[in-house]
């Protein structure tokens, strides 16, 4: 293999795997460090620079950051499964605990002529109004609601989700001199080009909920509501009770948020049905979790056939039976088992099958270039459509995702609309920023904390479940108290704090290798990556994560370090004799716009 070239930032950067994972790429062992410091408002301040919306992630983020956390893969004797640190939880304890940080915010831009129409005002149109005011540009964001937060406040439960969370933080973008204009639907992207607009951003999300066209569907259609329609009545009050025993169609998030409402508001006998298998379901694993938890039991491999009534009345539903069939090739069927049809009595019924983006209002005759499923042609790393001024993000480019995905879109997407306006090319991307700064304060002390936590992962604690299930606006989850979330803040392995390797001073004493907890490190010659793996002192077997490869020693030997499971607990740094260890903080900056480097101007100017 070749020697490592560690002042490539992705190196680094995939090392730590849950900023690797975030979409937005927010710095998290950096923020868990203040958390555990007590420095709430800095902690605050690190996630809004990149996330924008700490509050309302730190409650309903999907977490791709904590599948990817390493501490499941160094963790040994921790129940059947060992368990990520809690870093979407602790993003909320940060909001939680943190002063009135809004002194800290940025300042309203000095206008320089450029206005910005932001479609919908969703996380992705936020994050471009939140990265476009203060440079300037007069950004106006449209939304057919009268309040800003797009799907965070029409689709997510108040009981996930309390509205004055939604409402600080939207807060805080309106205020940087964003004018909002709710309540004002757009109807004609022709109209919008033909206006004072120099670029245009659409982020109106995928607003339209996928129906089920099965008989009885029109006749008991009183009873029968879309997933995503019926929690936005619920948000603005319009809908208020449901009937006792009620059926919801699908197995998605929205699908678990419909029956957790409907237990809130008057379902008493509430179950979820599902066509695919309990592991296939799209839900994240909490969210069947916490439905389990309240008493809503989940069936699954039931294909939905007709929905029964009498006189107009919704009586309940008839499914088929089915068990999932895969092919030589591994394509997956739903095949008919041959049992008799199943009947389930209800009064209502919640389809959340999927959502579908919906553009009638976006003439076909401008320019504007669609593909065969009706989505617009979206360039992925800029965000641009074939029409240069109009750019798109969130559900509204690439389909139904989450928020942290709409966010990284409009990170991108302010980037783009920022070079555009300048003239220059919205391809060529800015490179992160990666500084190594080392953590030594004497031979054997760090600025950070090295010492490994043995507990498990500290569980958030619940409201009462008779109080939670008396209101919709009652919090379910209440965030960790100061104690618990210091706790499993130092659950953290600190990955971002790296083992870096001075090969001209090793005198390859082996002191490294004796000392390691984890095996990780081995002196040995050098191979092909796949043999060098398997003959390393602990077979490196995960093949994502990338070996930390010297250039040959003095003996001819390679230093062979497995990233995979290192503890970066700094003990090879401690034991070195020569100092050939060293442990240096990885700071990865990834560059928004308005940032110096962003447009090619700056940076050649720098």
């Amino acid at each position: 293999m070749q020697p490592t070239d560690i002042r490539n930032p992705d190196y680094f950067h995939k090392v730590v795997d849950c900023q690797w994972a975030c979409p937005a790429h927010t710095p998290v062992p950096e923020y868990i460090r203040m958390i555990a410091a007590g420095r709430y408002d800095d902690a605050y301040m690190l996630n809004w620079e990149s996330n924008v919306f700490p509050g309302i992630l730190g409650r309903t983020c999907d977490r791709p950051c904590e599948p990817a956390c390493r501490r499941g893969r160094v963790e040994e004797n921790n129940g059947e499964k060992p368990e990520p640190v809690a870093i979407c939880r602790l993003k909320r304890v940060a909001a939680d605990h943190k002063s009135d940080i809004r002194s800290r915010l940025p300042q309203v831009g000095r206008p320089n002529g450029k206005r910005i129409a932001c479609v919908g005002a969703g996380p992705a149109s936020l994050t471009v109004a939140r990265d476009l005011a203060p440079l300037g540009y007069h950004v106006t964001v449209f939304d057919s609601d009268p309040q800003a937060g797009g799907f965070m406040r029409t689709q997510v439960p108040r009981f996930r989700l309390p509205e004055s969370v939604i409402d600080e933080e939207t807060g805080y973008i309106l205020d940087l001199g964003v004018e909002f204009r709710g309540g004002q639907r757009i109807d004609s992207m022709k109209t919008l080009l033909d206006g004072s607009f120099d670029a245009i951003f659409v982020g109106c999300g995928a607003p339209r909920g996928r129906d089920l066209d099965l008989p009885g569907r029109r006749e008991a259609k009183q009873n029968i509501h879309v997933g995503i329609d019926w929690l936005s009545s619920v948000s603005f009050g319009h809908i208020d009770r449901i009937g006792r025993r009620v059926i919801v169609l699908g197995g998605g998030n929205t699908a678990m948020d419909c029956c957790r409402s409907s237990r809130r508001l008057g379902g008493e006998d509430v179950k979820v049905i599902v066509r695919s298998g309990f592991d296939e379901m799209k839900a994240s694993p909490w969210e069947k979790e916490d439905a389990i938890h309240e008493g809503i039991p989940i069936l699954n491999f039931l294909v939905p056939k007709s929905f029964e009534h009498q006189g107009g009345r919704l009586t309940g539903m008839r499914f088929e039976k089915v068990v999932a069939w895969h092919d030589e090739n591994g394509r997956r069927t739903l095949v008919p088992t041959g049992e008799p049809e199943q009947f389930f009595e209800c009064d209502d019924v919640l389809i959340a099958v999927g959502q579908e983006n919906h553009f009638p209002w976006i003439e076909r005759d401008i320019g504007l270039a669609f593909d065969d499923h009706g989505m617009p042609v979206v360039d992925t790393a800029t965000m641009q459509s074939s029409l240069g001024k109009v750019f798109f993000g969130g559900d509204a480019a690439f389909g139904p995702k989450n928020i942290i995905w709409a966010v990284a879109h409009g990170h991108d997407a302010a980037i783009s609309i920022d070079r555009f306006l300048a003239g220059e090319d919205v391809r060529e991307r800015p490179d992160p920023l990666l500084n190594l700064v080392s953590q030594k304060m004497g031979i054997h002390e760090w600025t950070y904390d090295n010492e490994v936590s043995p507990d498990e992962r500290f569980k958030v604690p619940l409201e009462v479940q008779a109080k939670a299930l008396q209101s919709i606006s009652v919090e379910v989850e209440l965030g960790f108290e100061v104690a618990s979330a210091f706790k499993e803040a130092e659950r953290c392995l600190n990955c971002d704090v790296q083992t870096v390797f001075a090969r001209d001073v090793c005198i390859e004493c082996d002191a490294c290798v004796d000392i390691c907890p984890m095996d990780c490190i081995t002196f040995t010659g050098n191979d092909d990556e796949p043999a060098l793996r398997r003959h390393l002192s602990a077979p490196a077997l995960n093949l994502t994560q990338d070996l930390y490869v010297s250039a040959p020693l003095k003996t001819g030997r390679v230093m062979v370090k497995d990233e995979d499971v290192c503890l970066h607990c700094s003990l090879c740094a401690e034991r070195c004799p020569t100092g050939a260890w060293d442990m240096q903080k990885s700071l990865l900056e990834f560059i928004r716009a308005g940032d110096p480097g962003c447009r090619s101007s700056t940076r050649h100017a720098a």
